[in-house]
This record gives structure tokens, C-alpha cells and sequence, in this order.
């Protein structure tokens, strides 16, 4: 099963928001718990009597302490069958209800003197828990003693009840703190992963030295990142090795290729010397491209500012002998007299000159080639040939495509210009139909 990718930054709001809450929630049971254990039984009931006496007792100077049942008093009596107390004025006067327990009786006396207190035991001397708690009626300081809960009253829930005051301000103020300050912490504590995010993308295998920092990168990431830079340097490795064969290979291809271009140039005639040579003349181009394509890569050349429209003019007129030769008119036009952009001049040579070749191998040996300048930056390499399909318009800047096997040259034209182009940050883009293709370099 996959499951789909979900947020860091969702993920850690509601897992540290549960963990909280059930912290909370740990914390504030295991208080309840530790309070049954150590409380007076008497605290389920607690609150309600001595509200239920605040409001039924009435005190006065002189005439003692008096009791009426209200509303609540006498609810609690009903709720509470074996409810007793005994509640005692300073001047020794007091109200009584209930069967107070053997044990209690010559403790009334001592009430009150008593402010506080939790009687429990074992044996028949003790047989109910009792407490004893003030009151004030009318200002008068009143001690009550009491007991006989009813069994049904949880203790636990008492306290659960008891504490919400704590709890629920809590988690209201904490929970949302948690979602404003957790985004912040994990947006600063991944702050060197987004710098690898940010960095993997513009890694080039083919361009030495290329690795992803591990600065400020959270600890558990740093083994992943080492694998991938160690994968990066034996890519590194690797591309070194491939540059290096297809150099030599390219260099040792050109000394055979002068030898046979002397040979079939001074023993053959006729056709069969014209056909040998153009053959000689396509391997020797194939031989140029490779060194061209690689060393583009391995050196890039210094740039500086120079004239687009004499580049492609010069192109031009090197390239419109072959073009003629090969039954195709050429011509050249420019929107603007000069166009000054920081190129490297040799590059864009080559560039726009591997544009016209490819138009002459593919263009069917007919029509006019345009080579056209705009005043926008761009070069643009038109012919009137079959045009290329759809298919392979993506693909016709890959090294060593070609449209159809049997299409001449290496397949590294179209390559060298997207390499020369990239290398000055511009665009490439082809445009082809059945009557023609159009090239457009943009700077």
C-alpha cells in the first residue's frame, strides 16, 4: 500500500498537539487518582452541603445559631439518607441532623475548636469518615462536622469536575499557541533543508564539484545527502571517464581521416573521388562535433560583448558555398543594424553555424535557408524542407538522436546549440510543418 505524501509541518501540529492534550489529559487524571487516594471520602460532598448550610443557617448575637431547610438542604437530605452534621457557633451554641455516630459524639464538643480536619480509620470506633470544615454566616465563623456520604458519589469525578478550572484554560490557550509557534520552530529548524531543496535542482553530474550542503541540516538528513553526493562524485567519475574516451577518440579519428582524404584525393577520380570525399568530409565533421561537444563542456569560454548581427552575417557567408553546392538559396536579413549582447563569440559561431548545417543536411536540398536577427535578441534558422515531426521535436536536442537511422552526421548539431545556449542562460525552440522548419535561438 502506498500512502500519499503528507506535510512535516501538519504532521508535527497534530502530533505534538495530541501529545499535549494527552499529557494534559495524564497529568489531570493521574492528580484525580493520587486525590482519592489521600482526600477525604467526604469531597463528593463537600460543596454541596456547606453551600446547602449557607444558605439554611442563620446566626445572632444572643439568640445562637438557628437552621431552616432551604431548597438545596433539603435535597441533599433526600439524595443522602445517611447524611449527618453538626455545625457550632463560637458562643457554643449549634444545630444538629442526622444520627451522628457513637465515635463523633464527645468530639461535638471539640468542633469549635476545630478548623479543619479528616477523620478516617478502621475498626468500629470509626465506622464512617467525617470532616470538618468553617463556614461563614452573617461574618460569624461556623465549624461543621459531617459525614454519611452517599455511595454513589465517584470521588473521582469530584476531582475531574473539580479541576476543569485548570485544564480547560489550559488547553484553550495552549493548543492554538501550538499551531502558531510549531510552523515557526520547524520552518527554522529546516531552514538548511530547504537550502539542499533549493540547491538539488541546479546540480549538474557534468560540471565538477557539484554536491548539496549539509550546513545547518538537521542531523537525521546528513547520511541521506552523503549518499547522494557520493553518487554525484561517482556520476562525476564517470562523465570525466566517458569526456575523456570520446576526446581521445576524436583526436586519434582525425589523423586516419587526413590520411585517407590525401589518398582518395590523389589516386581516385571521377565520380567514385567525389563520392569518397564527401564521405570523408561527413566523418570529418562527426570527429569536429564530438571535440566541439566536449570541449564546450570541459572549457567554457570567456564572454564579452559582441555585434549578433555580424556573427550570424559572417555565419552566413561562410556556410552560403555549402548551401549553393547543396541546391539551396540562402539569405540573411536583421531587424536592427547592430545588437550587442555578452556572448562568447566563438560559441555562438558554432552555435548558429551548426543551426545552417542542420537546415542544409535536412532542408531536401531545395528552397531558401533565412538566417534572420530580431531586434529582441533573437536567431532565428529557417528552411523549406519536410519539417520534423512532432515526436521528435523534443528529442532532436538529445545527444546522438537522429530523426531516422539512416539520417547522416553523429546526431550532436542541435546537442552543441542547446549546450552553447544553455551555457549563455537563453532559449532554444523549434517550430516545424510539412513545408519547413524554423530554429529561433533567444538571448
Amino acid at each position: 500500500m502506498r500512502f500519499p505524501n503528507t506535510s512535516l509541518w501538519w504532521r508535527l501540529n497534530w502530533q505534538l498537539s495530541l501529545l499535549f492534550v494527552g499529557t494534559t489529559a495524564s497529568v489531570i487524571v493521574g492528580l484525580c487518582i493520587y486525590g482519592v487516594m489521600i482526600l477525604s471520602p467526604n469531597v463528593s460532598m463537600e460543596h454541596r452541603l456547606l453551600n446547602a448550610l449557607e444558605g439554611s443557617l442563620s446566626y445572632e448575637p444572643g439568640r445562637g445559631l438557628r437552621i431552616e431547610d432551604s431548597e438545596q438542604l433539603t435535597a441533599l437530605k433526600n439524595d443522602t439518607p445517611n447524611l449527618f452534621f453538626y455545625a457550632a457557633a463560637p458562643d457554643g451554641t449549634a444545630v444538629a441532623y442526622g444520627t451522628i455516630p457513637p465515635a463523633y459524639i464527645q468530639l461535638t464538643k471539640f468542633v469549635p475548636l476545630i478548623k479543619d480536619a479528616d477523620i478516617r480509620g478502621t475498626g468500629a470506633s470509626t465506622p464512617v469518615p467525617a470532616s470538618v470544615d468553617d463556614i461563614e454566616i452573617d461574618t460569624t465563623e461556623i465549624r461543621v462536622l459531617y459525614g454519611g456520604r452517599n455511595g454513589n458519589e465517584s470521588i473521582f469525578l469530584t476531582m475531574l469536575g473539580g479541576t476543569y478550572k485548570i485544564y480547560v484554560p489550559l488547553l484553550a490557550v495552549t493548543l492554538p499557541a501550538l499551531f502558531f509557534a510549531v510552523p515557526r520552530l520547524v520552518r527554522r529548524s529546516l531552514s538548511g533543508l530547504s537550502d539542499v531543496v533549493r540547491k538539488a535542482p541546479e546540480i549538474d553530474p557534468r560540471q565538477p564539484g557539484s554536491r548539496l550542503p549539509v550546513d545547518r541540516v538537521p542531523s537525521e538528513v546528513v547520511p541521506l545527502i552523503h549518499a547522494f553526493n557520493s553518487i554525484l562524485e561517482r556520476l562525476e567519475q564517470q562523465f570525466a571517464a566517458r569526456e575523456r574516451f570520446l576526446i581521445d577518440a576524436a583526436h586519434e579519428l582525425r589523423t586516419p581521416i587526413a590520411v585517407m582524404q590525401t589518398r582518395i584525393d590523389t589516386t581516385l577520380e571521377g565520380n567514385t573521388r567525389d563520392i569518397m570525399m564527401d564521405d570523408i568530409g561527413r566523418l570529418r565533421e562527426t570527429a569536429e562535433q564530438l571535440l566541439d561537444f566536449e570541449r564546450s563542456e570541459q572549457s567554457p569560454e570567456q564572454f564579452e560583448q559582441v555585434d549578433l548581427v555580424e556573427v550570424a552575417r559572417n555565419v552566413v557567408a561562410d556556410q552560403a558555398p555549402l548551401a549553393i553546392r547543396n541546391g539551396y538559396e540562402i539569405s540573411f536579413d536583421s531587424d536592427v543594424d547592430e545588437l550587442y549582447r555578452l556572448v562568447s563569440p566563438s560559441a555562438m559561431s558554432r552555435a548558429i553555424g551548426n543551426l545552417v548545417r542542420n537546415a542544409i543536411d535536412h532542408g531536401g536540398n531545395t528552397g531558401m535557408i533565412s538566417v534572420r536577427v530580431s531586434e529582441r535578441g533573437g536567431i532565428s534558422v529557417s528552411d523549406e524542407g519536410p519539417g520534423i515531426p512532432a515526436a521528435h521535436r523534443d528529442l532532436v536536442f538529445e545527444p546522438f538522436y537522429r530523426v531516422t537511422p539512416r539520417s547522416t552526421g553523429a546526431g550532436l548539431g542541435l546537442s552543441i546549440v542547446k549546450q552553447i545556449v544553455s551555457r549563455h542562460r537563453g532559449s532554444i525552440t523549434l517550430e516545424g510543418n510539412p513545408t519547413g522548419t524554423t530554429v529561433t535561438i533567444r538571448l
